[in-house]
């Protein structure tokens, strides 16, 4: 699936459609044997809820009607730290959290996004499909959390400014930048002399409009589908952190569901994932221009010294004394030395 400008408007156009002719559904939920709601914080027309639509579809279709996943996306049901606490308590099955943020709760899970570490998708699904990401879901699982197999794409983030482009680390000095509520984030933000303030993501579009921040970082798909662009002006395309989404269950609901049940459900959450992968990277790819037609004037800055100054700022040193030995090395051989 290609997605672009066009696809995500009729993604949207087709979700309200579909709204109207599946309400006999939302009649019949209580004739399913289980009715699971999952929670996200993206846009109805991103990938990761076209792809969700159809898993939930797939389910249903696979247990018979057994299973109906109702799904929630753009924060409806609350913040990330709102949900994160819903998943734990199981006011919702299931939810996809950014490791960033979930490291709130588990400290490795946050590995994945250091700044500056991975230079490609190849990179990233060598860690995440390999010893890194079961290191990080063996440490989600200790949280009393269900963590699915594959993690799912948020992308790599790039910088927006009202004010001026990001081209050297210097460029951040003083700047009021956005940042998702990450310990990491506000870390890798405060050693390039920025000033971070976390800001849960509904509340993205009103700060950067009414100036409370000048400029924020996302992955060029969130930027154009939460429309980000309308109140930024530079975007630098720094890639300086990948983020990625788990798949995470309440571990009392999961447990409940028959064994055939949690088979059908986890093969199509993890299928859904790799489809979403694709999407997001196709998607990435082909908006720079689309989001320049908006009016968005892009630059390409160079990686090196960002890095050189997260280095000499002992960014690496610190987070690799707070993840510790192993999670450091399983990360060094994916990307190479770092610190």
């Amino acid at each position: 699936m290609s997605f672009s400008r066009r696809t995500l408007l009729k993604a949207s156009a087709a979700s309200a459609v579909l709204g109207g002719i599946g309400a006999p559904y939302v009649a019949r939920a209580q004739t399913a044997e289980f009715t699971y709601k999952y929670a996200n914080n993206l846009p109805d027309a991103h990938p990761l809820n076209v792809r969700a639509r159809e898993m939930a579809a797939a389910i249903k279709t696979e247990t018979n009607g057994r299973f109906d996943l109702q799904i929630f996306p753009n924060n409806q049901l609350g913040s990330d730290t709102d949900m994160l606490s819903q998943i734990r308590s199981g006011g919702v099955e299931f939810f996809t959290l950014s490791g960033l943020i979930l490291a709130t709760l588990v400290p490795a899970a946050s590995i994945s996004g250091i700044g500056f570490a991975f230079p490609d998708y190849a990179t990233v699904w060598k860690a995440m499909d390999g010893d890194l990401g079961a290191y990080i879901r063996g440490e989600i699982t200790k949280a009393n959390l269900v963590v699915m197999d594959k993690i799912w794409d948020n992308g790599f983030r790039e910088t927006t400014s009202s004010s001026k482009p990001i081209n050297h680390p210097d460029d951040f000095k003083g700047c009021k930048i956005r940042v998702p509520v990450s310990p990491l984030w506000t870390s890798m933000f405060k050693a390039f002399d920025a000033a971070p303030a976390s800001i849960n993501f509904s509340e993205v579009y009103s700060a950067l409009q009414t100036k409370i921040v000048e400029g924020q970082e996302n992955p060029l798909a969130i930027i154009s589908t939460a429309k980000l662009y309308e109140v930024q002006k530079f975007c630098s395309m720094t890639n300086h952190m990948w983020d990625g989404f788990w798949f995470l269950a309440n571990r009392r609901a999961w447990e409940k569901l028959p064994a055939d049940v949690r088979a059908i459900v986890a093969n199509n959450i993890n299928a859904a994932g790799v489809r979403e992968r694709e999407d997001v990277e196709k998607l990435n790819a082909g908006l720079q221009k689309e989001l320049a037609g908006k009016g968005l004037i892009f630059n390409q800055p160079q990686v090196a010294p960002f890095r050189e100054k997260l280095r000499s700022a002992g960014f690496y040193s610190e987070w690799k004394g707070k993840y510790g030995e192993k999670a450091w090395e399983l990360l060094e051989k994916s990307v190479g030395k770092l610190s």
